[in-house]
């Protein structure tokens, strides 16, 4: 059974004359003749009485002709809604992030995209690095913003640096600024209670490493937060945080970190040898244009650096 055959079929019944009906598709009447045939033949059975003047369907072709207005109204959606994807004027993109890019970075990008394909619906899952590129290779997210990921030797994966940010030490402004100066040194931070986040957070694991580069545990006041508690908890006074610049509250002491410093990279990862739905890659394609854009103007917030 073929689409034609189900087209011409539909047709016939429409206009009860092979004549017409054939005029009506394009075709000859001979062709219409056969498909119609052969139609017959691929259900077994007989649809159609022929008399002189016009056509009568029968027990048979009374029984298919709904179904065939069925199958062909469902191609008919499919062609439409594959059209509407292609001109980016439907579908979906499952983007994860992590907490601190969706508190920093990645509101102003979405916005970009939305005002360019307000018809794309976009999911957004936040989770640490390690757990998003978990997701990103099972195929639960179309990309992934993560965190100091290179991914040179990962076989289901690949990851392209979009930017590098600094990091800084943030303190409640109703309290005293850490150190007198400009810029804290990281072994400054022994023995002053820490609010950490929770395990498996990007940024937990690189204060901890700084702080035992620098001999040291730290003391952890607070622990086991997401960022907007973090936040919340140093600007009520629980403690100092090391966190992205781009996060920082007007509410809260800004201190940076003397050089070398403290940074982090973030790349934009996808999975490898899967070529990206269109609405995939027209989200790539507007975070990577958008940093570019931004930086070009001089509008990256203070501490954040495009590769």
């Amino acid at each position: 059974m073929q689409i034609n055959q189900l087209r011409y079929f539909v047709a016939l019944s429409d206009t009860a004359h092979f004549t017409q009906a054939a005029a009506q598709l394009g075709v000859t009447q001979p062709s219409l003749s056969q498909q119609i045939k052969a139609l017959e033949n691929s259900v077994g059975s007989q649809l159609v009485h022929r008399t002189r003047s016009r056509i009568e369907l029968t027990e048979a072709g009374a029984a298919l002709l709904p179904i065939a207005r069925r199958i062909l109204a469902d191609i008919a959606t499919a062609e439409r809604e594959i059209l509407a994807l292609n001109d980016l004027q439907a579908g979906q993109v499952r983007l994860g992030a992590t907490p601190s890019l969706c508190t920093g970075l990645l509101p102003p990008m979405l916005m970009a995209f939305r005002r360019d394909h307000p018809n794309i619906q976009l999911h957004i899952r936040e989770g640490g690095s390690h757990d998003l590129r978990a997701k990103l290779s099972e195929g639960a997210l179309d990309l992934a913003l993560v965190i100091d990921s290179p991914l040179t030797d990962d076989h289901v994966l690949e990851a392209v640096p979009l930017l590098t940010e600094e990091l800084v030490v943030v303190s409640a402004l109703h309290q005293p600024r850490p150190v007198p100066r400009p810029r804290i040194h990281i072994r400054e931070l022994r023995g002053r209670p820490l609010v950490m986040f929770r395990e498996g957070y990007d940024l937990r694991e690189a204060t901890l490493k700084a702080c035992r580069a620098e001999g040291f545990e730290p003391t952890l006041a607070i622990e086991g937060g997401e960022m907007d508690a973090v936040l919340e908890f140093v600007g009520a006074g629980a403690g100092i945080a090391v966190v992205p610049t781009t996060v920082v509250r007007d509410r809260l002491h800004r201190t940076p970190i003397a050089l070398p410093g403290m940074s982090r990279t973030v790349s934009l990862a996808h999975r490898r040898g899967i070529t990206p739905t269109r609405a995939a890659q027209a989200l790539h394609d507007t975070i990577t244009r958008f940093l570019g854009e931004t930086a070009e103007a001089g509008l990256l917030p203070a501490g954040v650096r495009p590769i």
